[in-house]
Formats: C-alpha cells, structure tokens, sequence
C-alpha cells in the first residue's frame, strides 16, 4: 500500500469533532460487511487507510465503540457522525470517506464484504436521478438554508459561530 502525502481535513455534520492527517494510505475502499453497514446506518462503508503517525484530532475527540475485541468504531458523540474503523493491532486507522472534507478525492479502489452487498447495489447507477437544486427542492431549501446547523467542508476557529 503507497502512501500519499496530502493534507486533508474531515470530521462530523455538527463540527464537534474534527481531524487533520499530512498522508494517506492508497486503500480507499468500500466495505459491505454486516458489520460496517451496521456501524454506518447505511449499506457500505467507505473509508481510507491513515498512517497513526500522520493523523491527529484537532477539534474534540469521538466517542467510541468497540463492534469487536480488535476493532474500535468512532462517531460523533453530538450528531452521531461515523468517522472512524480502528483494527488496533494496525499501523493505521481508517477514516469514513464521507466525512472528509473532500470525499470525491478518493474513489474507492476496491470492494469488500461482498457476502453481504445488496443485491440491487449494481443496479443504483441506471436509477432516475435528480439533484437537490434550489429548483428541484425550491419549497424546501429556504427553511434549510435559514437552519442550516452543518458544519462547513473546511476547518473553522471556532463552530458554532458566534452570533
């Protein structure tokens, strides 16, 4: 596994927690165990590889959860964000793609789990698809945007703001 060095930033919906880490591992994935789909509220779980070295929390830390003896699960203690796969006897930790601050850097290079991928998972790409523009979503989007409590994709000195 290559290692990347890149700066990215992540961390949950709320802004509780935060991390920053100076390299990544080339092993971004998704996992469609029982397990990670459980942990994640969702039907996979995407993540990529962090050297421990190269990573730290630079706002709050998450609450954990130990899903088996060798594997801890972070999250948001506030929102309940997943952020975190921790196999502790590794040299590094995984972090959920979807709580980077830009998760579209890292397309997942391989699957696994496959015993327990839905079966419709290779039907999602030719579904009917439509954004969540202000003109598709126009009676919705002025009450969200007005009540907005999601923490920006970059890192802030101080979340919430002040008023």
């Amino acid at each position: 596994m290559d290692a990347i060095a890149v700066i990215i930033t992540g961390g949950c919906q709320c802004g509780a927690v935060r991390y920053r880490a100076d390299t990544v591992l080339d092993s971004a994935h998704i996992c469609h165990c029982r397990m990670c789909q459980k942990a994640v509220g969702n039907v996979f779980a995407a993540l990529i590889g962090i050297p421990r070295d190269a990573f730290c929390w630079t706002r709050g830390a998450p609450s954990l959860f130990q899903s088996s003896d060798p594997v801890l699960r972070g999250f948001c203690g506030d929102c309940g964000t997943p952020l975190l796969y921790d196999y502790t006897a590794s040299k590094h930790l995984n972090v959920t793609i979807g709580s980077l601050d830009n998760p579209a850097a890292f397309p997942p290079q391989v699957q696994f789990g496959k015993e327990a991928r839905m079966p419709w998972f290779d039907d999602i790409c030719r579904l009917p698809d439509e954004g969540t523009t202000e003109e598709t979503m126009a009676e919705h989007v002025p009450a969200i945007k007005l009540s907005n409590h999601q923490h920006p994709d970059h890192d802030t000195d101080q979340w919430p703001p002040q008023n």
